[in-house]
Order: C-alpha cells, then structure tokens, then sequence
C-alpha cells in the first residue's frame, strides 16, 4: 500500500546519539509531503482529465461509429436510387420500343391497306375506261351508220302532216 502525506507527516523516528538534527529531518519530511500533495493531485487531475478524455474519446468513437454507418446507409440508398432509375428507364426504353413497333406495324398496314385501294381503283379506272371507250365507240358507230344519210335524204311533204293535224284536232272535237 503506498504511502500518503499523512503517514510521511506522522512518521517518527527512533532518537540516537549523533543521529541527524531533528529540525532538518523534520524540514525535509514537510518539504517530501508537499511534493508528494503536490504530486498526488496532480495524479488525481490527469486521471479525472484521462477520464474525461477516455469520455469524450468514447463519444467521439460513437460518433464515428454512427457517421459510418449513416454514410453506409446513404450509400445503400443512393445505390438503391440508381438501381430503381436504371430499371425505370429500361422500362421506359422497352416501353418506347414496344410503342415504335407498334406504330411502324400500324403504318405499315395502312401502306398495304392503301396500296391495295391504289390497285383497286387502277382496276375499277380500267374498267371504267373500257366501258367509257365502248360506250363512246358504239356512239361513234351509230353516227356513221347509213340510217342518218338516209334520214338528212328523207324528204317530208309538211302538207301532209298538216292535213293530219287538222283531222286530229276535228276529232277531238267531236269527242
């Protein structure tokens, strides 16, 4: 067990002839007190500052501790962000490209449904042409027929048509 100022205080010695002056013993056992106060508060500081500081060593450690895992977490979250983006813009992308196929495969249909119109109406145009050109050529054959020379030769004697008007309106007359 150590010593403490008050064991080197109440400290006597056995008395010898020609041993030491007793005052200056005395003088330097006060003075070794002292320095030993001296020195034991000054342990007893730094082990309260050790103290403290092994505290606030303690927090800071926590501290650390806790920033490390926030920074954990946030990366985990951002990495979490940017794989829900990544998938989200796939989604768009497929989605874009589903909507592209869909709207070529539509105008491609419309094409052929317009071609086929096209190539039906060249048809019924043809037709149409045909006829036309029968129809006209029958007209043509008609007026070259003989029937109209014969018709612009045929001589009409109008006094003749006006004697059968006459008997017609007397007939009506009489009825």
């Amino acid at each position: 067990m150590p010593l403490s100022p008050l064991d080197i205080h109440n400290k006597e010695f056995s008395r010898a002839f020609r041993g030491y002056q007793e005052d200056e013993v005395n003088e330097f056992l006060e003075q070794i007190m002292k320095d030993y106060e001296k020195v034991i508060k000054e342990r007893t500081e730094m082990e309260e500052r050790m103290k403290s500081t092994d505290e606030r060593m303690g927090h800071f450690t926590n501290l650390e501790t806790t920033l490390q895992k926030s920074i954990f977490v946030a990366q985990e979250a951002s990495e979490e962000v940017r794989r829900n983006a990544q998938k989200e813009a796939d989604l768009i992308v497929q989605e874009a490209e589903k909507n592209a196929d869909r709207i070529v495969n539509e105008s491609l249909a419309k094409a052929r449904r317009i071609a086929t119109e096209i190539e039906e109406l060249k048809k019924q145009s043809k037709i149409f042409r045909n006829r036309f050109k029968m129809l006209v050529e029958a007209q043509l054959d008609l007026i070259e027929t003989e029937d109209w020379n014969t018709l612009l030769e045929y001589d009409l004697d109008t006094e003749n048509i006006d004697q059968l008007e006459k008997n017609e309106a007397g007939n009506a007359a009489k009825e």
